[in-house]
């Protein structure tokens, strides 16, 4: 694919301007005495004098505003710079405090006293989200529900409470609104190369945060508030992160002969702006250095301007290519994600990919779906201890960041031959053959497979001998029993022709045939998982519910056979609890074939879930009124077999009335997988 000659810039002129040039305008002179005490006190009344108001409607004028500012950055900068690191942590360490990470604004000021700029760039984007997430602690004080995005945070009358309406407005000509310089969004997005942000206005925001909590120290003793930090997000389960297994990705595979064969990569790679390329080389450096939380933060902005590259050559839209201007809509991840454009015409982006699975499945995976690890969203509003940022989730982005690289490298010999490079070659094969693990579909077959182990352990729990249960009036001969079993088997012949031909047993249908093999064989086939339409996400929603009622049910039944059990031995238990306790027994005959085949109907179902979008309006009502008898069913077997309810006698009529509705929805072809004949 051929993409445009070198970008020399990202930003538009209008951004370009407001960022690099306008507040270098002014030649003013301040003396740092009147800005700042000799104990390091913030005279706000000295920065705020400078900011400008529209006549129209007493809005920012963020122009003006820039304009005036910028001396005052430079001198707060030179001030700085002239403070050894003992005389700046005396001064101001004590005014981090509210941000509960104090050491990331000392590694600020360490940074300024040389002022590399990408170092500087870096340091812009940890210091803005820290910023952020202490922004939002303060807001909870006083607020409910703290805002999402930054620009409405600092909007919020509950701040301009705290700190005042003057000092929010200088903050908004820095950060959080897109008519000021916007700095967050420029290198969060990948707009801004490291060269194109002024060191100034990173000491700038070091110097307002510090007298932030020096604002914040007065009213907590004014109101007596005490101030509560949220706690940071943290992942578990960092297995399912691995997009790319461990036989190809080890902790040794990124190694430093991997990370040299991507530095020369980034040299000859069409997805990586000139502009950028420090950027990518102090995050493979990072890596190198164990610094962990520092490459991905410097890679995430860079893999959204190669891919806004990809997208805006592809879809023919190069002027989108520059930051986005106030009345346009940004090109960033979600918009590159969608399957539409805004014109309703088809998105090319994954097509030029070649394998949609190599970006689109894996960058929602891990930024878009709400159970995934979204570590955008989390890095960039300061959800996450950098201290403790896991390796194992930079391995993946890094690998992945590799195969982009190679991917859209130049064809020569030399793109050939990295990509056949033992090193390069597996990563390339394990992106190509991605899957989602977050996407509902993905989650939903999890799931269904959990549930499966949990009744599958039924058989292995102790029970009193199965004479003890005969022994009981009304359930010797099991009749009701076995006319449940006997519909199942019905509603199982329905669907037995959709099964592998391996799957089928005369004797014990449901036992021998739904197992957990057949289940897994069945979760292993592929269904799509981008762009899914609404009605498609509607029907996973019911089905998870159900299945995660299902696995409740389990739960619930292996705690009671268990207790019981012990109870039964120890001769503890009254005489209604023994009775109750052998139509437990009796009633897990039945359970435990009929979950199954529950769990067996929601595979099939969501194998065929995009089936669901050729039913009619009428038809698809229908079907999900069915699929919502059905969880009901689920949500009453929890309740009955609750260790509160132990209604174990209803559980026989309320499983009948169920397996009708299944069969006679069945008899009609209603569900998804006889849509599919």
């Amino acid at each position: 694919m051929a993409l445009p000659g070198s970008v020399s810039t990202c930003l538009s002129p209008p951004v370009h301007y407001m960022i690099c040039k306008l507040g270098f305008e002014k030649k003013d002179i301040y003396d740092i005495n009147n800005i700042v005490s000799e104990n390091g006190e913030v005279c706000w009344q000295a920065v705020t004098e400078h900011l400008h108001y529209l006549e129209s409607d007493q809005s920012v004028d963020y122009i003006k505003s820039v304009q005036s500012l910028g001396p005052v950055c430079e001198s707060v900068n030179l001030h700085f710079k002239s403070l050894t690191k003992d005389q700046f942590v005396v001064q101001y360490a004590v005014w981090f405090h509210w941000t509960n990470y104090t050491e990331l604004f000392l590694e600020v000021f360490d940074v300024l006293q040389y002022a590399r700029a990408t170092e500087v760039a870096l340091s812009l984007m940890k210091l803005t989200s820290c910023l952020e997430r202490a922004l939002g602690d303060v807001y909870l004080l006083i607020g409910k529900d703290c805002p999402f995005l930054l620009r409405d945070l600092l909007a919020s009358e509950q701040l301009a409470v705290v700190f005042g309406q003057d000092v929010m407005d200088v903050l908004r000509v820095f950060i959080g609104s897109p008519y000021g310089l916007n700095l967050r969004n420029v290198l969060w997005h990948g707009f801004a190369s490291p060269q194109e942000i002024p060191a100034k206005y990173c000491a700038m925001l070091l110097f307002l945060t510090a007298g932030l909590g020096q604002l914040l120290q007065t009213y907590l003793l004014k109101t007596k508030y005490i101030l509560v930090h949220r706690p940071y997000v943290t992942f578990i389960s960092l297995e399912e992160l691995v997009a790319f297994p461990g036989k190809y990705l080890t902790f040794n595979y990124l190694n430093h002969e991997t990370l040299c064969v991507a530095e020369e990569l980034v040299q000859v790679s069409n997805f990586v702006f000139k502009s950028m390329v420090p950027f990518w080389m102090a995050a493979l450096t990072a890596f190198k250095q164990s610094r962990y939380a520092d490459c991905v933060i410097l890679l995430l902005p860079q893999l959204e301007a190669g891919l806004r590259l990809l997208f805006t050559t592809t879809n023919k839209c190069p002027n989108r290519l520059l930051t986005a201007e106030v009345n346009f809509c940004l090109v960033d991840y979600d918009l590159m994600l969608k399957n539409h454009l805004d014109n309703e015409e088809i998105n090319q982006l994954p097509s030029v990919l070649e394998e949609p699975a190599m970006a689109s499945e894996f960058l929602w995976d891990f930024l878009n779906h709400q159970e995934g690890p979204r570590i955008r969203d989390h890095l960039s509003h300061g959800e996450i201890n950098l201290k403790t940022f896991p390796r194992e989730l930079a391995n993946q982005i890094v690998a992945f960041a590799i195969t982009l690289l190679c991917r859209f490298s130049s064809v020569d010999e030399d793109t050939v031959a990295f990509k056949e490079h033992v090193i390069i070659k597996p990563l390339m094969t394990c992106a190509s053959c991605y899957r989602s693990q977050f996407h509902p579909i993905s989650r939903l077959k999890k799931q269904v497979l959990e549930c499966m182990k949990s009744i599958h352990l039924w058989p292995e729990l102790p029970t009193v001998s199965e004479a003890h249960v005969q022994a009981v009036k009304g359930l010797e001969g099991n009749t009701e029993t076995s006319s449940l079993i006997l519909k199942m088997a019905e509603i199982l012949s329905q669907v037995q022709q959709y099964l592998p031909q391996d799957c089928c047993s005369p004797d014990d249908p449901i036992n021998s045939v739904v197992t957990e093999r057949l289940l897994v064989k069945l979760c292993d086939k592929h269904v799509c998982t981008l762009y899914s339409p609404r009605p498609v996400l509607e029907v996973l929603v019911v089905l998870r519910k159900i299945c995660t009622q299902c696995h409740q049910v389990s739960e619930q039944v292996i705690a009671s056979i268990e207790l019981r059990y012990k109870q039964w031995m120890k001769k503890t238990l009254r005489s209604r609890q023994r009775h109750n306790y052998l139509r437990m027994l009796n009633s897990i005959k039945f359970l435990s074939p009929v979950l199954r085949l529950i769990l067996l109907l929601i595979t099939l179902e969501v194998i065929n879930v995009h089936l669901v979008c050729k039913k009619t309006p009428s038809d698809y009502q229908q079907y999900l009124k069915f699929l919502k008898s059905i969880l009901q069913y689920a949500e009453n077997l929890v309740t009955y077999t609750s260790p509160e309810k132990n209604k174990w006698d209803e559980t026989e009529e309320l499983t009948n009335k169920a397996l009708i509705k299944i069969r006679n929805f069945s008899d009609r072809k209603l569900t998804l997988i006889q849509s599919a004949t």
